[in-house]
């Protein structure tokens, strides 16, 4: 590949993952393909990779994308309040989540594949964005809930992040789901993304 400035690098990585985001909207994960991304950025799928390896690792930079959304919203709690109630929390927490549908349906797919087909390099700033969630739910529990114990909140932590790999599919449902579940005889209530993610942080805050 030709020398480029590490801005220019930046930017067709971006442009690339934008690719994949848009392609996300009405494809599914199997769907995508590189072949699929090339169509409609400005690269062909050679020059695909000397951005990216593999499909999982597109995915696992709109992953990263997410996660740094929700930090920006989640930071946003932090600096604009001085005193919340555990109501209060459990609100902003779960209108963050209510704005990132995008990021609840990658955490709903098979993680372990995307990690695997990734390089080391691009997995740390992954993860990287991810502990920062972690960091910052864990400083909004400290400032706003000062009588949390740090057992109880690494206790919230541990049922909290692996509770949102399931939101999606509780409250993003097709025709098609809804007509197996009414015709399999099942009595479901559905509800959204903030009710759910709502519900599941006041039982977890409640003493």
């Amino acid at each position: 590949m030709p020398k480029i400035s590490p801005e220019t690098a930046k930017a067709h990585r971006e442009e690339i993952v934008d690719a994949c985001e848009k392609l996300y909207q009405t494809m599914s994960f199997k769907e995508i393909t590189l072949q699929e991304i090339s169509k409609v950025t400005s690269f062909s799928r050679p020059t695909i990779y000397n951005y990216f390896q593999t499909k999982e690792e597109i995915f696992l930079a709109l992953y990263k994308r997410e996660y740094d959304r929700w930090n920006e919203d989640l930071e946003k709690i932090l600096n604009a309040s001085r005193s919340l109630t555990r109501e209060q929390v459990a609100d902003r927490i779960a209108r963050t989540l209510q704005k990132r549908e995008q990021l609840l349906k990658l955490l709903a797919m098979n993680n372990y594949d995307m990690e695997a087909n990734s390089r080391q390099e691009n997995l740390v700033a992954f993860k990287a964005a991810y502990g920062r969630s972690i960091s910052n739910i864990r400083d909004i529990l400290s400032r706003f809930i000062s009588d949390m114990t740090e057992d109880e909140i690494q206790g919230f932590i541990y049922a909290f992040f692996p509770f949102m790999f399931g939101i999606y599919p509780y409250s993003v449902v097709t025709d098609k789901q809804k007509k197996a579940m009414k015709d399999a005889g099942v009595d479901f209530k559905y509800q959204t993304i903030y009710k759910i993610t709502f519900n599941c942080l006041i039982g977890l805050l409640s003493k």
